[in-house]
């Protein structure tokens, strides 16, 4: 039986459909141009959002790697040496700015560019209860994540809208004391409100200014990194009581804060004990751990595209849900006993809180709170 020109050409058009599947027929066998645009412009946006989050990352490092690089060449190398002796004069004599109170600045808390690196994820600040700015606060947050992208975008950033969110609350996030070593950084990271998590610090921070300051610690600190990995819920907490101690000494208020899905962003690799592998595994990070204070963490993401290998986090959203302020008394020397039953209270409001937004932000039911 012989079929029409038409027929055979339509026929070659159905089978050419079905072999490139994902784009749209319509009746008759024709090919909707709308469809196949829509889908490339997901592909496009894809990329372009892996893209920019790459640049953000690129911008950070940078920041963080030329002045430790630079400083040194220009210092020995180079006639301009009088620069670095000018860097390395103007940190002597602002040694203890970040230590009090630092110096922050509006202008790069609401860069553009962090909009960009919110908008990947995309990171959410939820608040479930006003903080007064009539006292002071210590916000704990959990868990630590890889990097901490939660904390690091709604309280160092105005990304997230954290003024709007909590009016007349200045917030300033604990990190570690060296990066506040090197010059040029120490002044980016303070301009967003980052001070070093030490006792001084923070102490002055909720004793010698006026009210309405937040503090924001990370209390499993950079060794909690090593338990992150999707789908688990597992923090250190058990024996961290160095910032209810801290809240004690000062009046402080403390608020529990747990931010769903940022162990969900990177997968992480333990090689198997037994294993060369493991073994440098574990001497690089015990190695790592001893000079920088910081965890290395064998981890993997995503890459330019949505379905390649690399080091950029997977965009997942993040959410930061901040919970309601436990009022703390000022006691000037709290006794051990006085400390763990306001750990217990706090161990106790931050189960209250994960478990009551769990499933929204996309845990199961069945999920629990690990505490070690």
């Amino acid at each position: 039986m012989h079929r029409s020109p038409e027929a055979r050409a339509q026929n070659e058009l159905k089978d050419l459909t079905e072999q490139y599947g994902g784009i749209q027929k319509t009746r008759g066998l024709l090919l909707n141009p709308s469809t196949v645009f829509s889908s490339l412009d997901t592909i496009f946006s894809s990329c372009m959002t892996s893209i920019r989050y790459f640049i953000v990352f690129y911008l950070i490092v940078e920041a963080l790697l030329i002045p430790v690089l630079l400083i040194p060449y220009f210092l020995v190398f180079t006639k301009l040496w009088i620069l670095s002796v000018l860097t390395l004069g103007w940190l002597a004599y602002d040694w203890n700015t970040h230590s009090q109170g630092g110096r922050r600045s509006a202008w790069v808390r609401n860069w553009t560019l962090w909009k960009y690196f919110q908008n990947y994820f995309p990171i959410k600040l939820v608040k479930t209860h006003d903080l007064p700015p009539k006292h002071n606060y210590i916000i704990a947050n959990h868990p630590h994540g890889i990097v901490s992208y939660g904390v690091f975008i709604n309280f160092a950033t105005e990304a997230t809208g954290f003024a709007r969110i909590f009016p007349a609350i200045t917030p300033s996030i604990g990190t570690l004391e060296w990066i506040f070593w090197i010059p040029i950084v120490r002044d980016y990271v303070m301009s967003m409100g980052v001070c070093p998590v030490s006792g001084l610090a923070l102490k002055y921070l909720l004793t010698q200014k006026d009210s309405g300051n937040a503090v924001v610690i990370v209390v499993g600190g950079a060794a909690e990194a090593l338990l992150c990995r999707p789908g688990v819920s597992t923090i250190y907490l058990k024996e961290r009581k160095g910032f209810v101690k801290l809240a004690l000494k000062t009046g402080a208020y403390l608020v529990p804060s747990y931010s769903f899905g940022e162990n969900e962003v990177h997968n992480q690799e333990t090689f198997p004990e037994g294993t060369w592998i493991r073994f440098f595994q574990k001497t690089f990070q015990a190695t790592f751990k001893k000079i920088l204070g910081l965890n290395f963490c064998t981890f993997h993401g995503r890459g330019l595209t949505r379905d390649s290998w690399g080091f950029l986090p997977f965009n997942r959203p993040i959410t930061t849900v901040v919970g309601e302020p436990l009022p703390i008394p000022k006691i000037k020397r709290p006794n051990k006993k006085t400390v763990d039953k306001y750990h217990a209270l706090y161990i106790s409001a931050l189960r209250k809180l994960f478990d009551q937004h769990k499933v929204q932000y996309g845990l199961p039911e069945t999920q629990e709170l690990t505490i070690i």
